[in-house]
């Protein structure tokens, strides 16, 4: 792709940098920013540089946040019993969106991943492990997505916190609804199959 100027060059690599977007898009992006206002395009720069200076990361979970402490753990209203690990803040905003959920969270930060070179001491383990010596948590719920990687880290959670008494629960996992079973894998239906349940209506 050529260009006539350094500078939309320039504007068309910062846009193609972000996830999704190609250098097409880019473009449409910065020519329609040059056609507007010179105002419009500051109140795009100003509210994300703000965000990028002044976030913080709860102190508590690790959980996004515009103050020490985020809106989640500061509730009062959600059970401070349960709490529920995470791999990463999407997931965080995953769970919220299904308004199923009313306790806390602690972000892990990723996996253990031998081949990758993640070890437990490159996740936020220590500080759940803190939590839970406070003695206020009854439950911890493992929402870490079903890899191997995933499955490993839950293993050794589940080890760490079999010196407390909490009760440690995982995602269900199964056929998803309106999913057909000639297509789901066999891990994926064995799971389904071992921890089926009794039928309600």
């Amino acid at each position: 792709m050529n260009f006539s100027s350094k500078l939309i060059e320039d504007s068309v690599n910062a846009f193609a940098s972000l996830p999704g977007i190609g250098k097409k898009t880019a473009l449409r992006l910065t020519l329609h920013l040059l056609s507007m206002p010179p105002e419009i395009s500051e109140g795009l720069c100003e509210p994300v540089l703000k965000m990028r200076k002044e976030i913080q990361f709860c102190a508590t979970c690790n959980n996004i946040s515009d103050t020490v402490v985020c809106s989640i753990c500061s509730n009062t209203a959600r059970d401070q019993s349960v709490i529920c690990v995470v791999e990463s803040i999407r997931d965080i905003m995953a769970i919220e969106n299904t308004n199923q959920y009313r306790g806390l969270f602690h972000v892990l930060g990723g996996v253990i991943s031998p081949i990758e070179g993640v070890g437990p001491g490159d996740l936020n383990i220590e500080s759940l492990m803190d939590r839970v010596k406070a003695g206020t948590s009854k439950e911890i719920i493992m929402a870490i997505s079903p890899t191997i990687d995933g499955d490993t880290t839950i293993f050794y959670l589940s080890k760490q916190l079999e010196a407390f008494d909490v009760k440690v629960t995982t995602l269900a996992r199964g056929i998803s609804f309106g999913g057909e079973l000639e297509y789901a894998d066999e891990l994926t239906l064995g799971r389904s199959i071992a921890a089926r349940r009794l039928y309600e209506e």
